[in-house]
């Protein structure tokens, strides 16, 4: 990450991809969120192969794509809360949004990324479509922790003052308040690609068909065979996305 934007008083790394100089006049805006950090680094390197990712797609697509930290994780400021990181998303919207030149804003997301585009898309209906990545139709699981899930957030740097969170109770909530299962009746008519891993050990492919199901079957579900959880590493689900991005209308 190069460079920052702002959710509230917090400053989040970011990293905006611009395509080449031959593109001229409005833009279509990608925002790609990632996920909770689970690989050996913890929050520290979290996201950290997003921004080749932001590179390639608007190399590949013409569109401007902004990858971004969200609380807690790589450099940004700030302490994790599933409310905090729809929050961020937002912030990361208008900030596309405003951008000059931008004609409209995409959404696309990895695992809890996605599933938080989900929501933040039925919260805004200027969100012209949305992709995801091996997300979870609802954070139930992660509620079902308890104290246990705090303890988790600490360990991988997601959280970071010991005094945060003030009210545990309330920050336990979100996780069933927060809900992509109910949300995502309301994305359609626009836009909707579901990918997921036939081979997911970490969010069953059964999450991704509950999430078409109840769009009422508007949406474009891809089962990807062979493919895990980390699906932004697949070429398959690379390829698919871009193929998503270039078939948007976006006039």
């Amino acid at each position: 990450m190069d460079s920052s934007i702002s959710s509230g008083d917090l400053r989040l790394a970011a990293h905006l991809a611009q395509p080449g100089r031959a593109a001229a006049g409005p833009r279509p805006a990608l925002v790609l969120c990632h996920g909770f950090p689970a690989g050996p680094g913890g929050a520290a390197t979290s996201a950290q192969t997003y921004p080749d990712l932001a590179d390639q797609l608007a190399a590949e697509t013409g569109w401007g794509v902004l990858a971004f930290n969200f609380r807690g994780t790589g450099d940004s400021e700030g302490e994790f809360s599933l409310q905090g990181w729809l929050d961020d998303l937002h912030a990361a919207i208008a900030h596309m949004r405003s951008a000059p030149r931008t004609s409209g804003v995409w959404l696309a997301g990895s695992s809890a990324g996605g599933a938080l585009a989900i929501c933040a898309a039925a919260d805004d209906e200027a969100v012209r479509g949305v992709a995801t990545l091996a997300a979870p139709a609802d954070f139930d699981s992660w509620a079902a922790e308890g104290p246990a899930l705090l303890r988790r957030c600490r360990q991988v740097g997601v959280i970071r003052t010991s005094s945060f969170p003030s009210d545990a109770d309330a920050w336990a909530r979100e996780f069933k308040e927060i809900q992509p299962l109910t949300a995502v009746a309301k994305v359609p008519p626009r836009p909707l690609l579901v990918m997921h891993g036939a081979e997911d050990t970490v969010v069953p492919v059964s999450d991704a068909r509950a999430l078409v199901d109840a769009a009422a079957g508007e949406a474009d579900l891809r089962v990807i065979v062979g493919a895990g959880h980390r699906l932004r590493h697949d070429p398959r689900a690379v390829a698919g996305l871009i193929g998503w991005v270039e078939r948007q209308e976006v006039g």
